[in-house]
């Protein structure tokens, strides 16, 4: 933790307070998950030095207000301006110091009036990274940093790795038997999950800028790959991405056909390392790979996987498809996290590359 201090300013909150209050600020980060590609999802709450929060905010969209600012007008809507003075200001990264889109949040919070801003951690962008607590610091605003790093580190993790790499971070989702089948014999029907474990895809899914799937997923199972219900509501609809080795893709595919047909893109017969660099380059943060066996074991191959979710069931046996047909390919996982989903278990991990 560090912490840049005005003379005669001191903390007003011990460091149980000060984690507290910054769980806060990434439980509003957490609303932008998905909404806001290319920029990175941020919350920001407002706290009187009694420990009373004031307002409340996250960045929804590129292009409109960041957390900070939304914070703040929270707070003059609810109490006028007078009621920022002295305040505090917790967010969960570094405020902007340049203009872009919108004005720099540095100026929003001078302006207003708040006395101490406490990040989670820096821009991840080098060019920016710290150049926030030298302005606050300049204009009598007190700047800690380094509270719940990891935490904030996992919320932007799909924008930093694109900032850091160009490429989007990459999960690879698949549901299985608990000996790794993916498919079932045809009498028992396509789900493997359950309807839980389908409903918390959803959920996934909305995180996610696109969905990448490879050709013979589209030739078997005609997938629709849309965000459904309450999913969808307030986003636009992922792109869609198709790998596919060979052009004979069914023309009368949903994808194609339904009304997001505009956010399909077809790749032909390209390395998956290019299409990432050009899916980067478009501003796509994060990629939801929902492949089959032969694509993901390319994939984990080529240590182009971040994250995997498997939804294991409660089954024994299957059908002839499995989760890594190729062998010789092999991943360390750390960062595991299991979970039930209804009957089925979850398990979430990073990969190690």
């Amino acid at each position: 933790m560090r912490t840049l201090l005005n003379r005669h300013d001191k903390i007003p909150f011990p460091e149980n307070d000060q984690i507290h209050f910054m769980q806060q600020a990434l439980l509003e980060g957490r609303k932008g998950l998905g909404l806001t590609s290319p920029n990175p999802p941020v919350g920001a709450i407002i706290v009187d030095d009694n420990g009373e929060i004031l307002g409340r905010g996250f960045h929804s969209k590129a292009g409109t207000a960041h957390a900070e600012v939304k914070a703040i007008n929270d707070v003059i809507e609810k109490f006028g301006p007078d009621r920022l003075r002295g305040t505090n200001l917790f967010v969960t990264l570094e405020p902007c110091s340049t203009q872009g889109k919108t004005p720099p949040c540095c100026e929003a919070i001078i302006r207003s009036g708040i006395r101490r801003v406490f990040a989670a951690i820096d821009d991840p962008n080098p060019d920016h990274a710290g150049a926030a607590a030298a302005i606050l610091n300049e204009k009598g605003v007190s700047v800690t940093t380094g509270i719940l790093e990891e935490d904030a580190k996992y919320l932007i993790r799909f924008f930093q790795k694109r900032i850091e790499t160009g490429k989007p971070w990459v999960i690879a989702k698949t549901a299985m038997t608990l000996d790794g089948h993916t498919t079932l014999p045809p009498e028992r029907g396509q789900w493997i999950s359950g309807l839980e474990s389908r409903d918390d895809v959803q959920h996934l899914r909305r995180q996610c800028d696109a969905i990448l799937v490879g050709g013979e997923t589209v030739r078997t199972d005609d997938p629709m790959l849309t965000l459904r219900g309450k999913y969808a509501e307030g986003r636009e609809q992922p792109e869609r991405i198709v790998v596919t080795a060979v052009k004979d893709l069914p023309l009368r595919a949903k994808i194609f056909n339904d009304k997001h047909a505009h956010r399909t893109h077809v790749y032909h017969a390209q390395k998956l390392e290019s299409i990432l660099d050009d899916l980067g380059r478009r501003g796509i943060c994060s990629v939801l790979m929902e492949s089959g066996g032969s694509l993901f074991s390319h994939a984990i191959g080529r240590k182009l996987i971040d994250e995997v979710v498997f939804y294991m069931a409660p089954i024994i046996g299957g059908g002839p498809n499995t989760v890594m047909p190729v062998s010789g390919i092999m991943a360390d996982l750390e960062d595991l996290s299991v979970e039930m989903i209804g009957r089925d278990i979850r398990v979430t991990a990073r990969v190690v590359k």
